[in-house]
């Protein structure tokens, strides 16, 4: 048996990998670490210290969109941020762009869903403190994230 940390990127085939830069630097901060021409760019996330978190690799306009339990590939990627308050900033800035397709509690995380311009889906999630699962339980349900600001906040 070996320890696995965490994820430390992911690689997505997208379409066009300098639209897909723009979307990924503009709407979720990550910056460029290098780029071999046009067709693959490595990015790292605003908060990570890894060399790249998200390696996007072009193969042209013609490619399918993924598919959403009809066929085999990724699902989606999750990135997690550092607070609340930092969730309720990327709800705004995801349906500010269009990208926001859902949003849900799952006692342990508070999600967002977004997809990419090609079609990738993604989330973000705030991670609730560990000491509070067991008294929220588990499951999805609708995400109250105004009220649980208001509650950790006091507001």
């Amino acid at each position: 048996m070996f320890t696995i940390k965490r994820l430390n990127h992911a690689v997505l085939y997208v379409r066009d990998a300098q639209a897909a830069f723009a979307f990924y630097r503009d709407i979720l901060g990550f910056e460029l670490v290098e780029a071999m021409g046009d067709r693959a760019v490595f990015l790292r996330a605003n908060g990570s210290d890894n060399h790249h978190d998200l390696g996007l690799f072009g193969i042209g306009a013609g490619a399918a969109p993924p598919g959403k339990g009809d066929r085999v590939g990724l699902y989606h990627l999750a990135w997690e941020v550092e607070t609340i308050e930092d969730l309720a900033n990327a709800r705004q800035t995801l349906a500010n762009a269009g990208a926001l397709t859902g949003q849900s509690d799952h006692g342990n995380s508070l999600s967002l869903y977004a997809r990419d311009p090609d079609g990738n889906e993604f989330e973000v999630f705030w991670m609730v403190p560990r000491e509070e699962w067991a008294s929220r339980g588990f499951g999805t349900k609708a995400l109250d994230l105004e009220g649980e600001i208001a509650r950790r906040t006091g507001a």
